[in-house]
């Protein structure tokens, strides 16, 4: 298992349009996928769960990787998220 951690830097947070977006790049790998804070976890591959963290300028959550191809969904999703978030 793989695990990174990411801060919000957009000042609108996780909307919608990234949050998608991330789902899709989420989807592009075989292994299980998390993304949530301390309090609440979530598949990464489904929209309303990402969505429902409404997560928001400045916070920090957490993602896990769990598969054949966990350092390379590690990899591709922590270049997205410094990109895009």
């Amino acid at each position: 298992m793989v695990e990174i951690q990411h801060t919000i830097k957009d000042e609108l947070g996780l909307h919608a349009r990234p949050a998608a977006h991330l789902v899709k790049k989420a989807s592009e790998f075989q292994s299980a996928v998390q993304i949530g804070t301390p309090a609440k976890m979530v598949d990464a591959k489904r929209i309303m769960g990402v969505m429902g963290l409404s997560l928001k300028t400045g916070d920090t959550f957490t993602m896990t990787f769990d598969g054949p191809d966990e350092e390379l969904a590690a990899e591709g999703l922590k270049a997205f998220l410094a990109e895009n978030l």
